[in-house]
């Protein structure tokens, strides 16, 4: 089945480039990561795979394939459409929910599907979109090209990667706009039978300043309720620093007993000292003293990544980072453990 689904990507990807020639309404782009991760308390274990916690980077002494996207969009007037295709290892974790179990497992063809979906706009303040699309919570993005640092945040890997439904995204003004929408629980994109999740947003945009208030919630595939709220924010305060900002808490409440959350907040703190580099620290804490997402205890993380720019579509990205916790839940050699840990990644990043 693979064969035929990357036989099926040749073709049209090649049908797209040659009609992009005739209608310039078509827009194609894409692009190819590849890493590197050297774990430094040289982790023997299987389980998280080498102390990582967090989604695309779970391999040790490695070179490995990311993820190789194809993306087509397409506008004619009020309507537009997007098919966004990646193969690799990170679309696979982001469309965790489309593999399959058993000896035959894998995944599934609509796991090459990161997005595909079509906006309606009937006045030019209000727009539908239906389909499978990115989700609105958090500061980082699934494409590489896209973040600052190559390896990604908890608050990230925990939260909400994709919904699949219906929005309405509405301009409210000139600087403020908002979105409100229904999907299945999140990041599937089929759930019969399923209640549905409901989504919201709240979005200022002023000179050097962007503000989001978002929200996601409803009941998951297991009947656990489900609230999240994030706050993201970016502050441009000149043409070579600006600070990013991401913070959300989310609430698990089983089918009996009462809810607990988790929460997270994180710092980006970005320079540009020249056009071909750019340097990013981020700073995170996550809060998961109740076990909602497993590990029972607190983590801080640091991540400072180098991003090189030879050319303007080529990114090479030297990082280094230290994952803390209160409890020691990293391992250290064959069976050791340890409260922390330092990690290095070189990545390639080519777009287009």
């Amino acid at each position: 089945m693979l064969k035929k689904v990357f036989l099926t990507a040749i073709v049209l990807s090649s049908a797209f480039l040659g009609y992009s020639q005739l209608d310039s309404a078509l827009k194609i782009s894409g692009s190819l990561d590849a890493y590197y991760r050297y774990n430094f308390s040289n982790s023997k274990t299987d389980g998280w795979n080498s102390n990582s916690y967090t989604s695309f980077t779970s391999s040790q002494n490695s070179f490995e394939l990311g993820m190789a996207s194809l993306k087509a969009a397409y506008s004619a007037g009020k309507v537009d459409a997007v098919i966004d295709l990646g193969f690799g290892k990170r679309a696979q974790e982001f469309s965790y929910t489309d593999i399959t179990d058993g000896d035959d497992g894998g995944p599934t063809a609509l796991a090459f599907v990161k997005q595909a979906y079509v906006s309606y706009s009937p006045i030019e303040k209000l727009k539908f979109t239906a389909g499978k699309w990115a989700t609105h919570v958090g500061y980082e993005l699934l494409d590489p090209q896209l973040n600052r640092n190559y390896s990604m945040s908890y608050m990230f890997s925990y939260g909400p990667f994709s919904h699949t439904g219906l929005k309405a995204d509405v301009s409210l003004s000139d600087h403020f706009g908002a979105m409100v929408g229904i999907a299945n629980p999140t990041d599937y994109v089929t759930a019969n039978y399923a209640k549905k999740f409901a989504l919201a947003q709240v979005s200022g945009t002023f000179d050097g300043f962007s503000a989001y208030l978002n929200y996601v919630g409803g009941k998951d595939m297991s009947g656990y309720g489900i609230n999240q709220f994030g706050l993201t924010a970016l502050a441009t305060i000149t043409d070579k620093f600006s600070i990013g900002y991401d913070g959300t808490v989310k609430s698990v409440k089983p089918q009996s007993g009462s809810a607990d959350s988790w929460w997270g907040s994180a710092l980006y703190l970005n320079v540009d000292p020249s056009p071909m580099l750019g340097i990013t620290l981020r700073g995170e804490y996550f809060d998961d003293k109740k076990g909602v997402a497993g590990f029972g205890t607190s983590i801080f993380q640091g991540t400072l990544s180098f991003d090189i720019k030879p050319t303007s579509n080529f990114t090479i990205i030297p990082e280094i980072r230290l994952d803390s916790a209160k409890d020691p839940i990293f391992s250290k050699g064959a069976s050791g453990s340890t409260k922390s840990t330092a990690t290095a990644i070189v990545a390639g990043i080519f777009y287009f």
